[in-house]
């Protein structure tokens, strides 16, 4: 089998999407049916520093522009080498995807990952065209029931594919002396939220957290607040914590290296994202298998990261009481393997097979059907 993979970002990209299409592409490369996957990516921040999966025909070169990535495409389709499956890793390559397809006869399997197929992209044609691809691996129910709703597509064509991350080094452990006396947290009963600080979203639940701290300082008098990530609505939250007269109990960390997110969440003594835009929630799975009890929401795909409930708390985080609530009550401790099991990499390449032997076995009868 060979795959044409056109995508966002992956190898040498940054963010959610870049690193689940890392994980699909790893996991399809080491398929035994798989002889090659032609990937096309159409952005390109850094040069790629990791080993490729043997298999992957990597074109950065790709990523130069919008012209270059359809000549890229053109030429890979005129090769006169077939294609059995398009993997489009994003809704607005769908056209491109479809075009492929009308090309090579593949079908084509569109990969949707959050809020980006939430509601109509306001791109005509994309819109149009999201009802003409195959099938559909969607990361989370949230994101599917969104898709379905407005996409015109059958629910029976999209499948729920959880994501996964690299559990390694993610492992329960105490509170990092180091940490500890970096943000000068000792004794502290430690609130912790991840994400990039991204105004015009404000999606992460840092708002929530914050305005329910007076509350629960109130009760709670050695709580800290510490906010992991950097981005151009810092200024906002610094303000914001003034005015709730809680600014001493938050410490905004601004960027933090991978080789130091597990002894951050092993600082945390609740890691809390009231969100209400997130696909799945991966930095959720981080934390609970670092051992850190965790407080999702039932607004977004957080709670499937959560198993609706069986790996954590879950809080409406338009409702304050309950966010209050369930920071003040006695948290109770994970179960890092149950996580690993449900979310890990062989659970995942599992679906991704069955996934891909679906949709091309189901094309297969359709072509049979119409000869």
């Amino acid at each position: 089998m060979r795959i044409l993979a056109l995508h966002t970002d992956s190898f040498g990209g940054y963010g959610g999407i870049a690193a689940a299409n890392r994980h699909l592409l790893r996991a399809v490369c080491a398929m035994d049916v798989v002889e090659e996957v032609v990937a096309l990516p159409r952005l390109q921040a850094e040069s790629v520093s990791s080993a490729l999966p043997s298999g992957l025909t990597f074109r950065a070169d790709a990523a130069e522009g919008k012209g270059t990535y359809l000549m890229t495409l053109l030429r890979h389709l005129a090769t006169g080498r077939a294609f059995d499956l398009v993997w489009c890793g994003h809704l607005h390559l769908v056209p491109l995807a479809v075009m492929a397809k009308r090309l090579t006869g593949a079908p084509v399997l569109l990969h949707v990952h959050g809020i980006e197929a939430w509601k109509p992209t306001g791109r005509w044609l994309t819109d149009r065209l999201v009802a003409r691809v195959d099938a559909v691996a969607s990361v989370s129910d949230t994101t599917k029931e969104r898709l379905v709703e407005w996409g015109g597509l059958e629910p029976d064509r999209v499948t729920v594919v959880p994501n996964t991350i690299d559990f390694d080094g993610l492992t329960p452990g105490p509170k990092p002396p180091s940490l500890l006396n970096r943000y000068d947290l000792h004794d502290h009963h430690v609130l912790m939220t991840l994400g990039r600080l991204v105004g015009k979203q404000r999606r992460k639940g840092f708002d929530r957290v914050l305005e329910a701290l007076p509350d629960v300082v109130a009760e709670r008098p050695n709580v800290a607040y510490l906010i992991v990530g950097k981005g151009p609505d810092r200024p906002r939250l610094e303000t914001k914590a003034e005015r709730l007269d809680v600014r001493d109990r938050v410490t905004f960390t601004g960027y933090v290296p991978d080789d130091e997110k597990a002894d951050h969440f092993r600082l945390a003594d609740r890691f809390v994202m009231p969100s209400e835009g997130e696909g799945f929630g991966l930095v959720l799975l981080e934390a609970l298998a670092c051992g850190t009890p965790v407080i999702a929401s039932t607004r977004d795909g957080g709670k499937e990261a959560v198993a609706d409930g069986e790996f954590g708390t879950l809080v409406d985080p338009a409702d304050p009481d309950e966010l209050i609530d369930a920071i003040l009550a006695e948290p109770v401790p994970p179960n890092p393997t149950a996580v690993r099991d449900r979310f890990g990499s062989s659970a995942y390449r599992e679906r991704v097979e069955q996934l891909i032997h679906d949709v091309t076995a189901d094309h297969g009868r359709q072509l049979a059907v119409g000869d």
